[in-house]
């Protein structure tokens, strides 16, 4: 499957009487850029109130995500992967994991158990902006 990374603006009701406008970024996996977005918005349907608009959808690459259920935020970590070529030499390629945390001190925790059996540095763990993940079914 592939993953879109569609950033989105709208109005959510608050529960207030004020609709608030909102932006925010999702990660869908789907086939196409039109079905990751019609997927999103029958996820999102019930907190929009009035117009809604697709910023951006582009196709992103990662490695892999690694959910935590108890986890409110994502976290975009970039490791690299260490192999050793037929010749000896030392190839390090950069790849992306996606950590799901409640905050970054368990995303590191999270990542270092999920990668402890391969060889692997890793470079950075920051805040990810992906509010909320959605896998195909």
């Amino acid at each position: 499957m592939i993953f879109y990374e569609l950033k989105i603006s709208y109005t959510r009701q608050t529960g207030e009487d004020n609709p608030k406008a909102v932006k925010e970024t999702y990660l869908v996996e789907g086939l196409t850029a039109a079905d990751v977005e019609a997927r999103l918005l029958g996820e999102i349907q019930k907190y929009i109130s009035g117009e809604w608009e697709t910023k951006s959808c582009k196709q992103v690459q990662f490695y892999d995500l690694i959910p935590n259920p108890e986890g409110d935020q994502w976290y975009k970590a970039r490791v690299e992967m260490i192999t050793i070529e037929d010749n000896g030499k030392e190839k390090r390629k950069a790849v992306t994991i996606y950590v799901q945390a409640g905050n970054i001190t368990e995303a590191n925790k999270s990542l270092h158990q999920a990668v402890s059996n391969l060889d692997c540095e890793v470079i950075s763990i920051t805040r990810s902006p992906i509010l909320e993940v959605f896998r195909a079914v």
